[in-house]
């Protein structure tokens, strides 16, 4: 009998964590991290981690463990659920992998390239080229560099384009090409997968009130003290939505209200992208919603059953 795993994704703020552990005391499962933001030791409030009652419930895996400091890629990802999924099935527990973050299913579904390692040089020059030129120009000059990414990556996609053009401009060969010979270390493996497809009007609403609850939790306190750090730029921990907001708040150039409301706008963006994604890359995933929860939980145990 195949060993199964469960992928639990959704669009940011879709209820995916609460949904996750009714899933888990059903199934005698654990739940393993796929959100990007979430494996960050000093963000909690602001990556809306599962809090301390949650995790005391179900065993989590792979929150909170890498710091803000440190760049941790989807194969760094990767090595480590391939540990917590062994570890899991070792304990006869089923492993629930959720978050939304994409690109770390697609490493469980699709595999990841054995891309070699791009050089600080390239990458820099490539970086700045960026800045320079801007995104619409460099969009450009990558399709002319490589055309086979044509269609496959939105000119708004900054870091994907971004890798595309240092990956073709190091390996002489298209970031697609490196794809295409890539295969899941999963292949044995029964992998049930979930969607919450969430309507566009509910799911604001709950993305405005996540924002107050974040503000009530002092998430203000959280962005004071990730400033101490000083922590690169160019490190992803920055990009986390509510970061810039609130430091424009604290340097007094925006109010309280606007800082909320640009939050609120951000997340709303990063949700539509989510579900975009989800269209693109994730077409034979069950796509459930119901506005009843434990409605939902039955047409989830039905699809992994």
């Amino acid at each position: 009998m195949p060993k199964k795993i469960i992928l639990l994704a959704g669009p940011t703020a879709s209820g995916k964590s609460i949904l996750a552990i009714k899933l888990a005391r059903k199934l005698n499962g654990e739940i393993i991290n796929a959100d990007s933001m979430q494996v960050f030791k000093e963000f909690n409030i602001l990556s809306s981690r599962p809090n301390s009652k949650q995790t005391k419930i179900i065993k989590h895996h792979l929150y909170g463990i890498i710091s803000v400091k440190k760049h941790f890629s989807a194969g760094d990802w990767l090595k480590e659920v391939k540990k917590k999924i062994n570890i899991c099935l070792k304990k006869n527990k089923v492993p629930i992998i959720v978050g939304g973050t994409g690109l770390y299913f697609n490493t469980i579904t699709k595999g990841i390239s054995k891309i070699p390692n791009i050089d600080l040089k390239t990458r820099n020059y490539v970086r700045n080229l960026y800045k320079k030129i801007g995104s619409k120009n460099f969009y450009k000059q990558l399709l002319k560099l490589d055309p086979k990414i044509k269609g496959k990556i939105l000119p708004s996609d900054s870091q994907r384009i971004q890798r595309a053009y240092e990956v073709k401009l190091k390996t002489k060969k298209s970031l697609f090409d490196w794809f295409n010979d890539t295969k899941s270390d999963f292949l044995d493996f029964e992998i049930k997968k979930i969607f919450i497809d969430i309507p566009r009007e509910v799911l604001l609403k709950k993305i405005s009130l996540r924002t107050e609850q974040m503000f009530k939790n002092n998430c203000i306190k959280e962005v004071r003290r990730f400033n101490k750090l000083k922590v690169k730029k160019i490190l992803s921990a920055n990009k986390l939505i509510g970061v810039k907001e609130i430091n424009d708040f604290l340097n007094n150039s925006i109010t309280l209200k606007d800082c909320k409301e640009l939050i609120n706008v951000k997340t709303r963006q990063y949700a539509k992208r989510q579900n975009t994604w989800s269209r693109g890359h994730m077409k034979n995933w069950s796509k459930l919603y119901s506005k009843n929860f434990s409605n939902l939980l039955k047409k989830s145990l039905k699809v992994v059953s």
